[in-house]
């Protein structure tokens, strides 16, 4: 299938690599992209082929460098402006809810609509010449496809609000430091980098992988106690399956197990 603003290809067995190619306004993200975006992962979700999805941007200047600017300006009050802000959120959360190991590519830019895209996936790896941030107060908007909310959980309250009240971005070691970013590595190395994380993490029995996705997701939207529930319901259904009895008698047994998804 082919689209208009991303490029998607299947780089390693099971694991795709999603290009957004707007390079010419550093691949920031209008209506019809944000769109775009959402059919795409919805494909990708339908093939069964592709257990891991890694996104990242055309050129080496930028991830996404942000919402485009003259699109949001353009947009009729009210009613394309409410379909624009929940539009984004139904997109990002279906990537934060997708079947698949997600991971975000940063090389370069990833400003208010690139870090709130980046924030919905399962794990984020940065070029050294990666720059994070929320700047919308800047511009007299608010982060809103979920910068308030998922930046919080990820760095804690007071370094989200200090990052969005005052707008500033992040080089990509401060942001490893704070926990935004999982790991830094060479531009070079970047793309190598997420699809060796992806490989390992598919070694693994995939429905230990996804459940374990699910018990994170669900849990931290839930207080302790109904947490280590979820978990312990999510342990059992893992239990009856024939992966759980493959991985513990290859353990037993001293060989690779074999996992089926099953």
């Amino acid at each position: 299938m082919s689209w208009e603003f991303f490029n998607v290809e299947v780089v390693e067995e099971g694991i795709a690599l999603v290009t957004i190619n707007r390079p010419k306004v550093l691949n920031a993200v209008d209506f019809p992209t944000i769109k775009e975006l959402g059919r795409v992962f919805d494909s990708l979700e339908e093939d069964k082929s592709v257990r891991a999805v890694i996104l990242t941007g055309a050129g080496e200047k930028a991830f996404i460098a942000g919402g485009d600017i003259a699109a949001m300006n353009a947009l009729k009050w009210p009613d394309e402006a409410r379909e624009f802000v929940a539009t984004g959120h139904r997109v990002i959360s279906g990537i934060e809810r997708s079947s698949k190991i997600t991971i975000a590519a940063i090389n370069g830019f990833a400003l208010g609509g690139g870090t709130e895209i980046a924030l919905g996936f399962d794990i984020r790896i940065a070029s050294e010449k990666a720059k994070l941030g929320l700047p919308e107060v800047g511009v007299g908007l608010i982060a809103g496809w979920g910068g308030t909310q998922r930046l919080s959980r990820l760095v804690g309250k007071g370094k989200a609000k200090e990052l969005i009240f005052t707008g500033e971005m992040v080089d990509a070691n401060e942001a490893y430091r704070i926990g935004l970013v999982n790991r830094v590595v060479s531009a070079g190395e970047l793309i190598e980098a997420c699809k060796k994380i992806a490989k390992k993490i598919l070694s693994n029995s995939p429905i230990a992988v996804l459940q374990s996705k699910k018990a994170i997701n669900e849990g931290l939207q839930m207080s302790l106690d109904h947490g280590l529930k979820y978990e312990a319901e999510a342990w059992l259904v893992n239990y009856a399956t024939e992966d759980r009895n493959e991985g513990l008698s290859a353990f037993i047994e001293k060989r690779k197990p074999v996992f089926k998804g099953k």
